[in-house]
């Protein structure tokens, strides 16, 4: 199962989704981690030292500080984008076919969109 953070704005009732339907799920908060007030390049830096994923919404500067880390050679562990458009269920369901059948290999390097 993929290791993940959450970002300090992500939807709340998606994560109660996601714990409900996936107890043992490995999934910290920004806030949890002291990371609430944290700039977006110092949490990709926790997330890449910590190996997990990054979970927002924000389309508008997470991914270019994630693509900047790829460029530089920095370890970045992957980001899913979540639309804060789609409805809780849809991803809630999507993210969790992704968090159960990947590797967290697999989604080094990359930022991927939800809805996929």
């Amino acid at each position: 199962m993929l290791r993940l953070i959450s970002d300090q704005n992500f939807n709340g009732p998606i994560l109660r989704g996601l714990f409900r339907r996936q107890p043992d799920l490995n999934l910290v908060r920004a806030f949890d981690v002291g990371l609430a007030t944290a700039t977006d390049p110092v949490l990709l830096d926790w997330a890449a030292d910590q190996g997990r994923i990054l979970l927002t919404h924000d389309v508008n500067t997470i991914p270019g500080f994630a693509h900047d880390r790829v460029r530089r050679g920095e370890p970045m562990p992957g980001v899913f984008v979540v639309s804060d458009t789609m409805s809780i269920g849809q991803a809630i369901t999507e993210l969790l076919f992704v968090i159960r059948g990947g590797t967290q290999e697999e989604w080094a390097d990359f930022v991927t969109y939800f809805p996929m």
